[in-house]
């Protein structure tokens, strides 16, 4: 029997998912979870990427323990973040997406080239952490200068573990810097930046064996986690989605990128997944919650707390996608600061959240179907956020769409799915 495993890691949290089939059935097992987050050092938030890749060799370990005809693996993570290096040497920090020195950098590459000209380009959203301002940064720093290359986040733990590195498309979509056209690296933006030519080499798409480890063929999932989201969730036809965890990814596949000027406007983004372009936008979704919960009540269950929420009647809400919520230093001071009543208790701030959160998507979810031209009756909501019956009730309500919700590991299912495709090819 033929057994894979996705590696599928978020900010949050990683886990190590082994599938199979059985009578044509995906079996899955999760045989490894392990903690992620950032530290913060010298007024910096940073990734340990030392023990995310400790982390990661140390699953694939007990993946083989428990099931030794593992044939193939590979690694999906968040995109945006990258590791700088020099040859095989790591250039530390890592620098996390929510850390703000790219505020300071916004404006001077604006300058050079104008958010609209970007978005002609890429039909990538604004968002302060793209990789683009992330780069420029660097290269402002003089990071760049002795860098031979810089790896996203699941390429880089993928070549620590078979030693070869590559740029994999679905996640070069994510940095602002993939011409719509072409679908490789602009080359006029790389110009106009000034950064270094030699950081930028070919795509490679997803299903591509690029060498072992410990036996396992190390394969190319589309190791953007929302790439992956997409391709497993189970569709009957083309219907909008919503891969809800610590962000909130709300999009809809089409067969071409669009970036016109409503979509500018609206701040829609067009990623790369597997035969199709992901039109989407990030709300930021889960987050909210997790924070509040860090203030008001660390360490309660999520299920006591949406029904400490059910039980509220605070009838206000918030912007989610408001700036103040990207890396407050306290959650629950960020809705203070903005809620013209303050909350008297707990389930009052998270009903807030949930409500607000389900205001946006709807909000979102009509300017997608102007931007389309279609016209959707469902909504499928998957991840770990489709586990809450509270907020996917708010959804309906707000949306008018019969809201399918799938508590599945979507992600992993993706990367699973796209390891048997690869594999069953090879053995064409």
């Amino acid at each position: 029997m033929k057994r894979y495993l996705a590696i599928d890691i978020g900010a949050s949290s990683g886990r190590h998912i082994v599938g199979w089939l059985t009578d044509g059935q995906l079996q899955t097992e999760e045989v490894y979870r392990f903690p992620n987050g950032v530290s913060k050092e010298n007024g910096h938030l940073l990734w340990d990427v030392e023990a995310l890749l400790g982390h990661v060799r140390t699953g694939i370990e007990r993946a083989q323990e428990r099931f030794p005809d593992i044939v193939s693996l590979s690694v999906d993570t968040w995109g945006v973040d990258y590791v700088l290096m020099q040859g095989d040497r790591e250039i530390l920090p890592c620098y996390a997406y929510r850390d703000d020195r790219t505020q300071e950098v916004i404006e001077k590459v604006h300058g050079i080239i104008p958010f609209k000209e970007l978005y002609r380009h890429t039909g990538a959203q604004f968002q302060p952490f793209n990789t683009i301002y992330q780069l420029y940064w660097d290269h402002l720093a003089g990071r760049l200068e002795q860098a031979t290359d810089f790896r996203m986040m699941p390429e880089y733990l993928m070549s620590k573990l078979c030693g070869t590195a590559v740029h994999e498309y679905t996640n070069a979509t994510t940095m602002g810097m993939i011409n719509t056209e072409t679908g490789e690296y602009d080359s006029e933006i790389i110009h106009r930046l000034g950064l270094p030519q030699r950081l930028f080499g070919p795509l490679e798409k997803p299903g591509k064996c690029i060498g072992t480890y410990r036996g396992i063929k190390v394969v190319l999932c589309a190791t953007h986690d929302t790439g992956s989201a997409v391709e497993g969730i189970p569709m009957d036809g083309n219907i909008p989605y919503i891969s809800s965890g610590t962000w909130s990814l709300l999009g809809v596949k089409t067969p071409r990128p669009l970036n016109d000027e409503e979509s500018r406007k609206g701040n829609w983004s067009n990623e790369g997944g597997v035969g199709y372009n992901r039109y989407q936008k990030n709300i930021m979704g889960m987050w909210l919650a997790n924070r509040l919960r860090d203030d008001l009540c660390p360490g309660m269950p999520f299920s006591q707390i949406v029904t400490l929420a059910e039980q509220s009647t605070f009838e206000e809400t918030v912007n989610a996608d408001d700036a103040c919520f990207l890396a407050p230093a306290s959650m629950k001071e960020a809705f203070d600061q903005v809620l013209a009543r303050r909350p008297e208790n707990p389930g009052d701030y998270f009903r807030c959240a949930y409500r607000s959160l389900a205001v946006s998507y709807a909000r979102a979810l009509r300017e997608l179907e102007r931007n389309t031209g279609c016209i959707y009756s469902k909504l499928v909501i998957v991840g770990g956020g489709a586990k809450n019956a509270f907020l996917n009730r708010l959804t309906e309500e707000e949306t008018g769409k019969n809201v399918l919700a799938l508590p599945i590991e979507a992600t992993a299912l993706g990367n699973l799915h796209i390891q048997m495709k690869t594999e069953e090819s090879a053995s064409e």
